[in-house]
């Protein structure tokens, strides 16, 4: 079988553990890394001895697919100087940094005949995988992703940054437009919002709650879904899930029976890179396409939309506050 010469840009925090995971892959050759930070690229060719480039476009006569791993920013930039040689490409979430951008790497994959996979991780989560045929007709979504203040992805805000994950899932499952958007987030420790809350109220009478934050103190990657038969707890994190299901026959109260489950020795990432692989290999559609992709950045964006509205009206009120301390006292009758 022939091997599918692979590249990786970007070679920072997730980048690297693309190399890695590809590396171990049968009929798979990385044959070169591209990042503009030199200790980067001498740590991988230390570790692996693949030829490290400080530039991407030193891949573009060589690959037959790229990861692409750099920062959201750049995203656009980068995925369509591979797109317009015909590579394929999977870049990591979001897709890119607006909607035009979006659009336009969709478009041009179509033209060229490349195919476009996102790395929306989740969706290849052990947890996710084990519980999506179970998830019917959803009624309520509950989701928690907080993590520590790690000083990475801060050309986003947390809403591209961590949210997104669950905006995805949630758009995988209910079979229904969004209709209204309520949402507030603060920026706390970087000039972007850090922490963010969400309501979001589908055509079918569906309601999902959502809490992102990138400056907790713990980690948290927790999803509840309640739907008429009992509901989920998914652990993103811990690989585990709880089923709470109603049993009309149980005459003990409360009416319900409990499933928990771990799941062990499960790589999402592994998984996600050999989906592409095999995507590329068999030239079928990827798992998380181009377009899945550009419907969650699109939620994504109205979400901001309604955060800045809503900064904007406390900023205003904030600033009249502070004029009307700056008058001087009444005088006294």
């Amino acid at each position: 079988m022939k091997k599918i010469k692979i590249g990786v840009v970007g070679v920072g925090h997730l980048g690297k553990f693309h190399v890695q995971k590809y590396v171990r892959m049968p009929d798979v050759e990385v044959v070169g890394i591209a990042d503009i930070d030199p200790k980067r690229r001498e740590s991988v060719f230390r570790e692996y001895g693949i030829p490290a480039y400080d530039h991407h476009r030193r891949l573009l006569s060589g690959v037959d697919a790229v990861s692409i791993a750099v920062p959201t920013s750049e995203h656009a930039a980068v995925a369509r100087d591979f797109l317009e040689h015909g590579i394929d490409v999977l870049i990591e979430k979001p897709i890119a940094a607006s909607l035009a951008e979006a659009e336009e790497l969709i478009e041009l994959a179509g033209t060229r005949g490349c195919l476009l996979q996102v790395g929306h991780l989740e969706r290849f989560n052990p947890v996710f995988l084990a519980t999506k045929a179970g998830i019917r007709d959803p009624l309520f979504f509950e989701s928690h992703r907080l993590s520590p203040f790690k000083g990475r992805a801060l050309d986003v805000d947390v809403v591209l940054d961590l949210m997104i994950h669950d905006l995805d899932l949630i758009l995988q499952l209910v079979p229904a437009p969004v209709e209204e958007i309520r949402a507030v987030g603060v920026p706390v420790i970087s000039p972007k919002v850090d922490i963010a809350n969400v309501r979001l109220q589908f055509r079918n009478g569906c309601v999902a709650n959502l809490t992102a934050s990138r400056i907790s103190l713990v980690e948290k990657r927790k999803m509840r879904i309640f739907q008429p038969e009992g509901y989920l707890a998914l652990d993103f994190k811990e690989k585990s899930y709880d089923r709470v299901i109603l049993d009309p026959e149980k005459t003990a109260s409360p009416p319900f029976r409990l499933e928990c489950r771990r799941i062990e020795e499960a790589d999402a990432l592994a998984e996600e890179l050999f989906s592409f692989v095999e995507a590329v290999r068999t030239r079928c559609r990827p798992l998380v396409c181009g377009e899945d992709g550009r419907e969650a950045l699109a939620l994504a964006v109205r979400i901001n939309e309604e955060i800045e509205k809503n900064l904007q009206a406390a900023r205003e009120i904030h600033g009249a506050a502070a004029w009307l301390k700056t008058l001087p006292d009444p005088l006294p009758l």
